[in-house]
């Protein structure tokens, strides 16, 4: 790998991209084939994305997101609160009830324009309003067009824990146009880096050797390989969720403690990384040189592995009680001699003791 930090060099080579220039392809997600135009100007074909079947267009977004694009339609804006906090069952009732306000009707649909809290947030009142209406994802985060935007989860957050309250519905189109990276500050970026990171064990392929949009590409295509014929998240789709039980615990400690933005999804999914390669040693699966290879893949993004000093392992435990994939005990997407595999009932004392030995650092005052 490069010297440079993975992130760096994807930050640095944006303005190398040739304007104009885009790839279309069709993604196959839950028996559902979803267009899919990525690059620079994407935005301008929107408006080819949208069936002529909708009889109104709300765009959903976020303040934080700069500007108001121009679109050649008829649509109506819907900001929502910046952050995670928009991901809460009270602002999704409220842009319901908005929605009424419009007069939104079944024939009608939402377009998602921001990063995955947006997506997520927008695909679940789709998914629920009026039991089910269209709606269409364009991510402005690198987070966003490599995973949070495709593959159909949707959802909000409770206390208990993240993405609790859900449920599968795709897209119908994806537009991805890689000029909306810009804007994002350097944590943006290592938040869509922390993906990357766990797609780099997901494929032989050395993904941060690639430039941004074979990346975003090759990203897009594996969340597919992934996600077609399990959208349900019954079986294989379930090794996405790979450095995620110990990265949503970390978010939903912050987050409970109303410290949004403390750690983005990303870093801390790159903390999970590391700390699932170390459980899957001492479990006997893999050796040292796995674990090491673990961490230099995600320090070659520019990424900490190191566990942040604040939450106390109690805490840590307690969400990872409430974790999703949990079958009787607690369940880890686990590094072994076959590859990647769910393994159920871990032992809860063995997961304190690798909490209590692994390093940890100070987040930083701009992680605060």
């Amino acid at each position: 790998m490069a010297n440079a930090p993975a992130v760096a060099r994807l930050m640095d080579a944006l303005g190398d991209l040739d304007p104009g220039s885009l790839e279309r392809y069709e993604l196959h997600l839950g028996g559902l084939t979803i267009p899919t135009v990525v690059g620079v100007g994407a935005w301008s074909h929107l408006g080819q994305l949208i069936p002529t079947s909708w009889s109104k267009v709300a765009i959903v977004t976020q303040s934080a997101i700069p500007g108001r694009f121009v679109v050649p339609f008829d649509a109506t804006w819907v900001v929502v609160p910046a952050g995670e906090a928009a991901k809460r069952m009270a602002v999704a009732e409220s842009l319901a009830e908005r929605l009424i306000a419009l007069g939104m009707e079944r024939r009608g649909g939402l377009i998602a324009v921001g990063g995955g809290v947006v997506t997520d947030l927008v695909g679940f009142v789709a998914a629920t309003f009026m039991r089910g209406i269209e709606y269409l994802n364009v991510p402005t985060t690198l987070l966003g067009m490599v995973d949070a935007a495709i593959g159909g989860k949707t959802g909000v957050n409770l206390v208990g824990g993240k993405n609790l309250v859900g449920s599968f519905h795709q897209p119908t189109a994806l537009l991805c146009d890689l000029s909306l990276l810009a804007t994002l500050p350097r944590r943006e970026w290592l938040s869509g880096a922390g993906e990357l990171a766990k797609y780099s064990f997901l494929t032989r392929e050395v993904i941060a050797d690639l430039n941004l949009a074979d990346q975003v590409r090759a990203a897009q295509h594996l969340k597919e390989a992934y996600v077609a014929g399990d959208e349900r998240e019954m079986g294989r789709r379930s090794l996405l969720n790979y450095g995620h039980t110990l990265g949503h615990a970390i978010e939903g400690f912050y987050l409970g403690r109303g410290q949004d933005g403390a750690i983005s999804h990303g870093e801390a999914v790159a903390v999970g990384l590391v700390f699932a390669a170390e459980l899957a040693r001492r479990l006997g699966r893999i050796d040292q040189a796995r674990v090491d290879y673990h961490r230099d893949v995600v320090t070659s993004y520019g990424l900490h592995h190191e566990l942040p000093k604040g939450p106390s392992i109690d805490s840590l435990v307690r969400y990872l009680r409430a974790d999703k994939k949990n079958r009787g005990g607690l369940t880890f997407v686990l590094d072994g001699p076959v590859g990647l595999e769910l393994v159920h009932e871990v032992d809860e004392s063995l997961v304190r003791q690798v909490l209590e030995e692994y390093p940890r650092r100070e987040l930083t005052d701009g992680e605060r």
